[in-house]
């Protein structure tokens, strides 16, 4: 099974934007990619926080 490169992943990411895409779409679309892979990354490594522990943390209810 291949498993896709980030640098082929990238080329993915920017032929499916539209041609009139600015540097800053694209620099938005990988950023947004790469935090997206960064929190996947943490959910399977077991770094997360439950939305009640969160809440309690914060003093809500």
């Amino acid at each position: 099974m291949h498993v896709a490169t980030i640098k082929e992943n990238a080329k993915m990411l920017i032929n499916s934007l539209p041609n009139d895409s600015t540097w800053d779409d694209i620099m938005y679309e990988i950023y947004v990619k790469q935090k997206i892979e960064k929190g996947l990354k943490e959910i399977r490594s077991g770094k997360i926080i439950s939305h009640s522990d969160v809440k309690r943390a914060l003093g809500k209810k």
